[in-house]
């Protein structure tokens, strides 16, 4: 039996690593998500009283924290964190020239 270990280098995404489509839409969605949550639990708000807050019910609110997000378009998630309190900035430039394509990140300070 061996135990040797294989060790893959990630690309940065863990949605393209796995294969999955739309990965940078997943990738942000998840960033946003993860903003999202860590406001509602930094507020130490119920899923009731989030849900009152963003004007869906409880179990939206658990299918968001629990990282099930077919049913929330990115524009959707950004109005939550605006709800939340939060001014969402998009910034637009250029790639770097190492790179073939642009690519979408999520920055949160």
């Amino acid at each position: 039996m061996s135990n040797e270990n294989n060790v893959y280098v990630s690309s940065g995404n863990v949605f393209a690593d796995l294969g999955l489509p739309n990965p940078e839409e997943r990738l942000v969605k998840a960033e946003l998500v993860r903003k999202i949550s860590e406001i509602i639990a930094s507020r130490k708000l119920t899923q009731v009283q989030a849900g009152e807050i963003l004007g869906i019910d409880q179990p939206k609110v658990s299918s968001l924290i629990r990282g099930r997000l077919s049913g929330f378009s990115t524009d959707r998630l950004i109005s939550y964190l605006n709800i939340l309190g939060n001014d969402v900035e998009i910034t637009i430039k250029p790639k770097p020239e190492n790179r073939s394509i642009g690519r979408t990140t999520v920055v949160c300070s």
